[in-house]
């Protein structure tokens, strides 16, 4: 899949922020116009143009939050909440302080931090039914978008739940984690490493300006996948097939530096080589499952998997469902 590609916003997104007009008998033509789309999103759109969306949303709405909080997160609060984390020492200090003033701001839900089995898990409470995918999809964005950029690295998601059902577009959704995500589960959650917790803060007020300036757009897709040596990893196997990919040794040969650097370099960018791999992977099986009629033992051999079985617990780790099944669903929702 190209670059390009992965700065793009998938459409149900487009419809789901437009249905937070709806709700509230506001038209959706008019946000359309001033920001140069169509009456009828069909295709990917960029993540500027996303961002320019959201924007005018939530101008309208005079609500950051699109109308799906308990209170009306107003104007000027996403800047005033970069504000209350920007001085906090740690990752962990900051992420407590971003929970708390989002507490008070939507009243509902209500987040916590949740430390166990390695993991520092956001724990979202509804005080009554479940919310949409997309009112926690955007509670995370929000969130993990802000606390990636104050540590200035990808943190990579491990986990998502969401209490609420799979709506059908549960395959966009599990792309844009890009980590195991889970629907009709007990309680809404996003986990990831808690040795990341005690990462430092070193931003600065002007800092904070420039990056509000590109937000929203800035906080869509740049932490989906990283920039540095991450990206240098990946465009190398995108060259060449999975099957064909070289060993970490070979690779790290290839960019002059041993092996123990790049390894290190990866990790300090919250990544890593079976990761970036996995990513790939998972991307051009959904692709090849979509638009190609290969059966899924010839996608599986495109991928370098030995056994299609491999193929099988993979796919199903990544989205859930197996092959097959996600091949049938999404035939389905584009008839």
């Amino acid at each position: 899949m190209a670059e390009i590609e992965r700065r793009m916003i998938a459409p149900g997104f487009v419809e789901e922020a437009l249905d937070s007009l709806r709700r509230l008998g506001k038209p959706a033509a008019p946000i359309l116009a001033r920001v140069g789309l169509p009456a009828v999103v069909d295709q990917p759109v960029s993540a500027e143009t996303y961002g320019a969306l959201w924007l005018a949303i939530a101008a309208e709405l005079d609500d950051e939050f699109f109308g799906m909080g308990g209170r009306p997160m107003r104007s000027g609060s996403f800047t005033l909440l970069c504000h209350c984390a920007l001085h906090a020492p740690t990752l962990g200090q900051a992420l407590r302080r971003a929970l708390r003033f989002l507490d008070v701001v939507l009243d509902d839900p209500r987040g916590r931090l949740v430390i166990r089995d390695g993991l520092a898990e956001i724990e979202l409470r509804d005080m009554g039914s479940p919310r949409s995918a997309f009112a926690y999809r955007t509670y995370w964005i929000i969130l993990h978008g802000i606390i990636c950029w104050l540590v200035g690295r990808r943190i990579p998601v491990r986990l998502v739940d969401f209490r609420c059902a799979e709506p059908k577009q549960g395959a966009d959704y599990r792309l844009f984690f890009g980590a195991p995500v889970r629907f009709s589960q007990p309680i809404s959650r996003l986990g990831f490493d808690s040795t990341l917790l005690d990462l430092p803060i070193s931003r600065s007020e002007q800092a904070l300006k420039q990056f509000l300036r590109g937000a929203p757009a800035n906080i869509l897709v740049r932490y989906r996948y990283d920039a540095g040596i991450a990206a240098a990893v990946r465009r190398r196997l995108n060259q060449a097939t999975p099957a064909t990919w070289r060993s970490f040794a070979e690779l790290a040969a290839d960019m002059r530096m041993p092996p123990s650097t790049l390894r290190h370099r990866l990790h300090d960018e919250g990544q890593s080589y079976a990761a970036i791999k996995d990513d790939i992977r998972r991307d051009l099986a959904v692709e090849l499952l979509l638009n190609t009629s290969k059966t899924i033992g010839e996608i599986a051999v495109q991928l370098g998997y030995s056994e299609p079985s491999a193929f099988f617990r993979a796919f199903r780790k990544w989205m859930g469902k197996s092959p097959e099944a996600f091949r049938r669903e999404e035939a389905e929702n584009s008839t």
